[in-house]
């Protein structure tokens, strides 16, 4: 990432020192993707300040926590008033608010910016989400607008808010990239275990609802590439022989413990995040599969490719929009609460490109938000309602059918009780309220007067 943004930004008209702690790296870099452009060396912080222009613009790519704190420590002796520092690492928001006050007293500027995009949008132009004071963000406005991606209405980036801003709606934009990869796993599992599809057959499926607008994204396209790559040892499809045990970095649990704290629902986000929790169970899963076997699944309708397998289409639409509603609502609650003021449509402009969870829907949530800029959620938005509408009885039948034959759909089934559970005017937490009453004396509020009551229950 690092590199990439440095060759990103010497493309562009920008020279550059880079500095890294082991030497012999930073040469290997200037004597190869580096050579023959404008970009020098330094083997020491003290030589890396000194080579770079006043003020200074340095841009960290470091691990996220102590080690970030670490540079921080080390290069802030060697800045001097007017200089910016901008931690471009996947930092926890609450770290980056902790420095953001620690360094308030110091002469130099700091800016936490979330960067997407990967190794080659850093190279090709990412999406930024960059948060501090506004006057830090317009020293480096120029350099960031050349640097990242365009879309036909802009660049994908923009100042985010103060603080802590721009790392948190890049921890949420991660949160919401783990529920639409979880989607569309679980959208791969079954047209292979109940349709008995084979590699090509799926990615066929995969670049059908890559030309819609409802699921056009980088995720469907990768999804696609990924599912008809031949493996070069055995001629298989590389997927089936990947160990079925996902990693993570911690961005999605930060996305779920923030939406606990604010009070906001993102079901279909923890499922996401807890299939990956469960996948890692791999030995426990495959001593549980012997003694509770799964029976033999029996075909369902799920379509066919001839019409896009409409009713999965459906489903997978539905739990997409729902992994973006539940994200933006999670903005929307920090956005009051941590007082970033964060404007939604801006927000959404950021990832049109660049991103990994770049979309053709982004534009219907840039849309709603323009209409609504205190939308309380995309559900309310008229076309996102609709489209629930017209879905739901698919998604719904999916979710019952896999439900049957015993293939776990976390995310569909998630965002089928977060959709039903928000068309319910009366939830039967009335019952949780009286039991928190009769054993703790919790009191309850009373749908035919106003105040607050308690009942002598034995």
């Amino acid at each position: 990432m690092g590199e990439n943004l440095v060759l990103n930004a010497e493309r562009n008209g920008f020279s550059s020192v880079v500095f890294n702690r082991t030497y012999s790296k930073t040469i290997e870099f200037l004597e190869g993707r580096g050579l023959g452009k404008n970009i020098e060396g330094a083997e020491t912080l003290q030589e890396f300040v000194d080579k770079l222009e006043r003020p200074r613009r340095i841009l960290m790519m470091v691990k996220a926590g102590s080690a970030t704190d670490a540079v921080i420590d080390n290069i802030s002796g060697y800045l001097e008033e007017g200089d910016l520092l901008i931690d471009g690492g996947n930092s926890q928001f609450k770290d980056t608010e902790r420095r953001v006050n620690t360094l308030e007293s110091k002469s130099f500027g700091y800016i936490g910016m979330g960067v997407s995009g990967g190794a080659k949008g850093a190279l090709e132009g990412p999406s930024m989400m960059p948060g501090g004071t506004k006057a830090s963000y317009d020293a480096i406005e120029s350099l960031l607008t050349k640097m990242a991606a365009k879309v036909e209405d802009g660049p994908c980036v923009a100042y985010v808010g103060p603080g802590g801003s721009g790392h948190f709606v890049k921890t949420v934009h991660n949160g919401i990239e783990y529920g639409i990869e979880q989607i569309l796993a679980e959208a791969y599992d079954l047209m292979k275990r109940v349709k008995g599809m084979n590699g090509h057959q799926m990615s066929e499926v995969f670049g059908i609802w890559n030309n819609t607008d409802e699921l056009a994204s980088y995720l469907v396209e990768i999804t696609e590439i990924c599912l008809k790559t031949k493996d070069e040892i055995t001629g298989d499809h590389v997927v089936e022989k990947i160990l079925d045990k996902a990693g993570q970095k911690g961005t999605g649990l930060w996305t779920v413990v923030s939406a606990l704290e604010l009070g906001v629902s993102v079901p279909t986000i923890y499922a996401s995040l807890n299939a990956r929790v469960m996948s890692s169970l791999k030995e426990q899963r495959s001593e549980i599969e012997k003694t509770i076997p799964i029976k033999e699944i029996a075909d369902f309708d799920l379509g066919d490719i001839s019409d896009g397998m409409k009713p999965l289409f459906d489903a997978v639409v539905l739990a997409t929009m729902a992994s973006y509603a539940q994200g933006m609502d999670i903005l929307r609650e920090a956005s009051s609460v941590y007082n970033y003021d964060l404007n939604m449509p801006s927000i959404a402009q950021i990832w049109k490109g660049g991103c990994i969870i770049r979309s053709r829907l982004l534009s219907k949530i840039q849309d709603a938000y323009y209409k609504d800029p205190n939308l309380k959620n995309l559900i309310f938005d008229n076309w996102f309602n609709n489209e629930i509408a017209a879905r739901l009885d698919n998604l719904a039948n999916v979710v019952s059918l896999s439900t049957k034959a015993g293939i776990p759909v976390p995310c569909l089934s998630s965002t089928l009780d977060y959709l039903n559970s928000y068309r319910t005017n009366r939830l039967p937490q009335n019952l949780v309220q009286a039991m928190r009453d009769c054993f703790g004396s919790h009191t309850y509020e009373r749908i035919d007067k106003e105040g607050s009551f308690h009942t002598e229950w034995m």
